[in-house]
């Protein structure tokens, strides 16, 4: 990389998600830190203008040199709190955009703001998240869901499977799925925040690990060679440790990260101890990516009362991810 190219400044996307939802007015209230909080980023909104405007309170919250708009018009007008599955493909269309300009070198990070998937889902394309869209289009074998916290020494909590219903967790989970689940975080912590060695915490599935094979044998037959194998590999990731106890300070002031076996046995306490200024990343692309760690909030859209703190800190990491690959 030559001194020209290093000297640019960063380019970040940000797709302004479902539009009877908070994510066009988080797009603008966290922009307006923009020239104070990201001096060397510039930013493309993508998104309805008028719709952008209208959110943001006037047609002036997006006026910058730093900031420009990029127009993707609405299917049809949109009401805040109020889905209309017209705007479904919409949607998808600005995270498309998104994606293709950031595999095109356009972008160096994009940032996600929230969207409804049954909006997509009915408007008659097949969708089930953010994370597996990203993985399909980039044509990624595997990613990992990486949900964070903030600070120095932030809570992060990545899963070995993601949006599955709980009876098919078990099936899913392969020593060789694991095995490279564990190599991607170890890869990306070390790529893109700058960690040089990565200590990993892995959770059992079942509750106190398995107890010896009395309450499930996926530890023993699972969990416990794939992380054999990862440490013979050079990756720090003790476990399997029962999930009960290991979200202790105690236990997490030396790990860079945990991986949870399934959704709900890490995320709740992620969100607990970080829920506002969490943020969730997806780790394995050839692209970053990240996102607020909330949904739509449909009852606070258009009020002017949702806090874009979530938005901050994904747009924080994402400019950090995008210097540490640049440097890199």
């Amino acid at each position: 990389m030559n001194a020209a190219s290093d000297a640019r400044p960063l380019s970040i996307a940000i797709t302004t998600g479902e539009p009877a939802g908070v994510g066009p007015e988080l797009t603008a209230a966290a922009l307006g830190q923009a020239a104070t909080r990201w001096p060397s980023a510039r930013f493309t909104v993508l998104g309805d203008r008028t719709l952008l405007q209208d959110r943001a309170g006037s047609k002036e919250a997006l006026d910058s040199a730093q900031i420009y708009i990029e127009h993707h018009p609405l299917a049809v007008p949109s009401q805040a709190g109020k889905l209309d599955a017209a705007n479904g493909r919409y949607v998808l269309g600005l995270l498309d955009a998104a994606i293709d300009g950031a595999l095109a070198g356009r972008f160096d990070a994009i940032v996600t703001a929230p969207l409804q998937k049954s909006t997509i889902n009915d408007a008659g394309v097949p969708f089930t998240g953010h994370t597996e869209y990203l993985a399909e289009r980039t044509n990624t074998p595997r990613v990992v869901m990486m949900l964070a916290g903030t600070g120095e020494r932030p809570l992060r909590v990545a899963l070995a499977t993601t949006h599955l219903p709980l009876k098919d967790v078990s099936a899913a989970l392969t020593a060789g799925g694991i095995v490279e689940t564990l190599h991607i975080i170890d890869h990306d912590l070390r790529a893109h925040f700058g960690l040089s060695a990565p200590r990993i915490l892995v959770t059992g599935l079942n509750p106190h690990a398995g107890e010896n094979g009395y309450l499930g044998r996926e530890e023993i037959d699972v969990i416990t060679p794939a992380l054999e194998r990862a440490r013979a590999l050079g990756i720090d990731a003790p476990g399997p440790y029962p999930a009960d106890t290991l979200f202790q300070p105690r236990y997490l002031k030396d790990a860079d990260c945990v991986l949870a076996m399934f959704h709900d046995q890490g995320l709740p306490v992620l969100k607990f101890a970080t829920f506002g200024e969490g943020i969730n990343v997806t780790l394995g692309l050839p692209i970053i990516r990240t996102s607020v760690d909330h949904g739509t909030a449909l009852d606070l859209a258009g009020t002017g009362r949702a806090d874009p703190g979530s938005m901050i800190a994904a747009i924080d990491t994402a400019v950090s991810m995008a210097s540490h690959r640049r440097a890199g």
